[in-house]
């Protein structure tokens, strides 16, 4: 025989379970930095969007998957709402096909629920026609003041 038998041998002298873990760390190093940079952010937003859908209320400006913006008019039950779309149409939507929640209504203005008597809308509206009949003299005072 013309070749001799050749016998592979470690360069490290037998430690072997480091070699196999120096060559799986590059890829480890890239699932790590996919996960932090791509997969834990699109998995938050996911979070956010749903919570953002069972959170529609009456009242509420919605956009639809198919580009259509509404006015939450009644939420059937968690997975069909009813929108309207126009004066007097309302079409039933289901609510996974929702793509955002535009603007929420403002919270009624008052006195926490309480009713106002009439002596407090007197005092309101004098306080109101006070302060209009000041800022009317600074404007006088202004314009006699650039003449």
């Amino acid at each position: 025989m013309l070749i001799s038998p050749a016998w592979a041998q470690d360069a490290a002298g037998g430690a072997g379970g480091l070699d196999i873990i120096g060559s799986f760390l590059p890829l480890i190093l890239i699932f790590a930095i996919f996960y932090f940079l791509l997969i834990r952010p699109q998995q938050k937003k996911q979070k956010d969007h749903q919570a953002k859908i069972k959170a529609v209320r009456r009242g509420d400006r919605v956009l639809t998957g198919g580009g259509i913006y509404g006015t939450v008019t009644k939420v059937m039950d968690e997975t069909e709402i009813q929108v309207e779309i126009g004066e007097g149409m309302r079409v039933r939507v289901a609510s996974g096909t929702l793509m955002d929640v535009i603007a929420k209504p403002e919270p009624a203005k008052g006195g926490g629920g309480r009713k106002r008597g009439k002596k407090q809308d007197a005092k309101k509206d004098a306080a109101k026609e006070d302060d209009k009949a000041e800022t009317d003299e600074e404007a006088a005072e202004a314009d006699a003041d650039k003449k």
